[in-house]
């Protein structure tokens, strides 16, 4: 997978040799070539409502909130993911425009760019509801047959931007009431898994919650966390909710 990804790159810059390429690209020899490194060697699999059992419990959980709500999705790939939040607060409130922003992340900027242009192929959307994707979605005419486009109302709440999670700081300042880190986790090992989570308890809530993947499992990697239900989390009363509770009166935090 690895040869395959970076012989496109070697093709592109016209070099022979992966020694040739990695070399220059520590030497800073290839300009913005780390972005596109990076961008490479991404694994980006998505879906939209994929491990649908957290989209209903996300909408309950909403619902009792008060305030503006405030999501970080914190590997947005594609978009599908965030989109399907965003689809199940619109449900939950039933407007177009509730009371929520949603802030989407990843390391890949190609894949950022997808999102957040919001244009998908009609086969997309094949297991959703016809309600739901009329509702959510515009359908491509002429040229553009056999295109949808997300509803510009769904696109104005999301707010896409690159993270690299295991960056030093992250571009990121206030308490969320619902984190999504899916599938993510699986490729770190547990070192890096408990320092990543170690710098989400402060960013949370005291009532907020944390949807993981469906292999993933963080009660064996921090303290601070608690099962909530299947493969969701919230702070656990004897650690991560004392640490979280400076935002208990609405305080911004901004990560260190």
């Amino acid at each position: 997978m690895v040869y395959s990804r970076l012989a496109r790159r070697l093709r592109a810059l016209g070099l022979s040799s992966f020694a040739k390429y990695l070399d220059d690209l520590e030497g800073g020899r290839l300009g913005d070539e780390w972005e596109a490194f990076t961008n490479a060697l991404t694994t980006n699999l998505t879906s939209f409502f994929r491990e649908s059992h957290h989209f209903p419990l996300l909408a309950e959980h909403v619902k009792r909130l008060h305030g503006p709500i405030t999501i970080w999705c914190s590997a947005s790939s594609t978009g599908e993911e965030p989109y399907s939040i965003a689809m199940t607060v619109c449900e939950a409130f039933n407007t177009l425009t509730p009371p929520v922003t949603i802030i989407a992340t990843d390391i890949d900027t190609n894949v950022l760019a997808t999102a957040a242009n919001g244009v998908y192929t009609l086969d997309r959307l094949d297991k959703m509801s016809p309600e739901r994707s009329k509702r959510f979605f515009l359908r491509g005419k002429g040229d553009r047959e056999g295109m949808v486009r997300v509803r510009p109302e769904l696109r104005q709440l999301i707010t896409f931007k690159q993270l690299n999670l295991l960056a030093d700081g992250w571009p990121l300042s206030g308490a969320f009431d619902v984190i999504f880190c899916r599938n993510v986790m699986i490729y770190f090992d547990k070192a890096t898994q408990r320092k990543i989570l170690a710098r989400f308890v402060p960013l949370m809530k005291p009532d907020a919650l944390l949807f993981a993947g469906h292999s993933e499992n963080f009660l064996y990697v921090s303290e601070s966390l608690k099962l909530r239900g299947k493969t969701v989390y919230e702070l656990d009363d004897r650690g991560g909710a004392a640490k979280a509770s400076v935002h208990r009166n609405g305080e911004n935090h901004e990560p260190r």
